[in-house]
């Protein structure tokens, strides 16, 4: 069972990016171009991964994070490209987990090696989700 992600962005081209990226990694990636339209998503589907850019027009990340709070166990991740401290504090404050700056010469180093991360994490649980599917050693690791 494949984790589904939400990735959230104004940008088509990073947008675009990231779920091309995700899915031939073998992820379902839902997208919404702003922070309302991926509320309205958020409230309506089930994911196991949150990607949001910050400034986006009708809802910006921080507001849409805050709007989350069903997803407080999930992975939310920021983009942005203010790479000040402030700005990662607000998102944590907010309840986003991880906040990547978006320089796009080191976007795919970055980002996708933490959101890798938070991904194996959930495929590790998803497996306690469905034990028919784990093996001993895999719930034995787990566990």
């Amino acid at each position: 069972m494949a984790a589904t992600v939400l990735t959230v962005d104004d940008s088509a081209s990073i947008r675009q990016m990231v779920s091309m990226t995700l899915k031939q990694a073998g992820y379902s990636v839902v997208e919404a171009s702003d922070g309302q339209e991926g509320l309205d998503k958020a409230k309506t589907g089930t994911f196991q991964l949150v990607l949001t850019d910050q400034n986006m027009p009708r809802m910006d990340g921080l507001t849409l994070v805050r709007g989350l709070p069903a997803y407080k166990s999930v992975p939310i991740l920021m983009l942005t490209t203010e790479s000040g401290d402030a700005m990662k504090a607000q998102g944590r404050a907010a309840g986003g987990n991880g906040a990547a700056s978006l320089d796009l010469s080191q976007f795919y180093e970055v980002f996708f090696e933490e959101a890798a991360e938070h991904l194996a994490e959930m495929e590790n649980l998803l497996l306690i989700l469905d034990p028919d599917e784990a093996s001993d050693d895999d719930l034995n690791a787990i566990f």
